[in-house]
């Protein structure tokens, strides 16, 4: 509800890496012509960005250095499971960009990345999705964005490598699938966002407080001084900055690419491609930030002040 921006940063990246990574192994599959080293240069740039992501993570942690205890409760933590998921799929990476490397090319680590690059999304999505009494969270579009999103953005940015490393027949088919991956994303995303935004919530001020009055009113917070319970279950953004992020979601993150990736489609222009790629990082950033803050804690009902 308050959130982090090492927790947006790692979201975005890492799945951007991984809709790269899928896209390179769908290639790989279906026996495109692409090129071993612009794979091989396409692997490091998204482990690279994985390993940022990574880092990232860590950087809203109290004590970092006890991070791998989160792996512990990986039989009921869908958070336990991503902590196992990432290292897997960032150690399938590296290992897929060394066969290369010697000459190995095979089908069996691409249809693992594939493989490992879509139970990262499942869990990732889930660490939200899971929780019911977060409103705005707990739906299958929770999923279907966090998927859809990352395919998203990691077609886009495989279309804008593939402009200055010469990959025409990868262009071809990656450009008209970016245009119509992230056009049925932001369907999906504005389908949430309108969702989200005429929820009945479960929880009254009368739920929180159990004070049954029908005119119940809040005058001040629920204790005397700020704690951890009024600064961390809340943005403090205004409706007017939440108005200006959700419009800059919307024209930054889907509405200027799909126009961008539509010239590049009809006009092949390469240009296009690589503008998109440009106009939608900041766009994604302001999404995930947006998913974070538009969800709306039971525990404000009572902890937030009302003026």
């Amino acid at each position: 509800m308050n959130p982090a921006f090492s927790v947006v940063i790692f979201t975005t990246i890492a799945g951007a890496a991984q809709g790269l990574v899928v896209v390179l192994a769908l290639a790989r599959l279906a026996g495109m012509a692409v090129g071993p080293s612009f794979i091989s240069i396409a692997l490091i740039v998204a482990e690279a960005m994985l390993l940022i992501g990574l880092g990232a993570s860590f950087g809203h942690l109290g004590r970092p250095e006890r991070a791998w205890r989160a792996a512990m409760m990986w039989r009921t933590s869908w958070l336990s499971r991503e902590v196992i998921v990432l290292p897997t799929f960032i150690a399938i990476v590296a290992l897929w960009w060394l066969a290369l490397r010697n000459g190995i090319d095979g089908a069996l680590l691409p249809l693992a990345a594939i493989v490992v690059a879509l139970l990262l999304w499942y869990c990732t999505a889930m660490i939200y999705a899971c929780l019911r009494f977060i409103q705005e969270w707990a739906q299958p579009l929770t999923l279907v964005n966090f998927t859809l999103i990352g395919l998203s953005s990691g077609l886009i940015l495989a279309s804008a490598m593939a402009v200055p490393w010469s990959q025409p027949q990868l262009l071809r088919v990656t450009g008209p699938a970016a245009l119509a991956v992230t056009v049925i994303a932001w369907i999906t995303r504005t389908l949430a966002l309108r969702r989200n935004a005429s929820l009945k919530h479960k929880s009254t001020l009368q739920t929180a407080t159990g004070i049954r009055a029908p005119n119940l009113v809040q005058q001040s917070m629920g204790m005397s001084a700020g704690s951890f319970n009024t600064r961390e279950f809340f943005h403090h953004a205004g409706l007017l900055a939440l108005k200006n992020v959700k419009l800059a979601l919307i024209v930054l993150g889907f509405a200027l690419p799909t126009a961008l990736l539509l010239w590049g489609v009809m006009a092949a222009s390469g240009l296009a491609f690589v503008l998109a790629l440009l106009v939608q990082v900041p766009g994604l950033v302001a999404d995930r930030w947006f998913f974070f803050a538009q969800a709306k804690h039971p525990q404000n009902l009572y902890y937030q002040v009302v003026s």
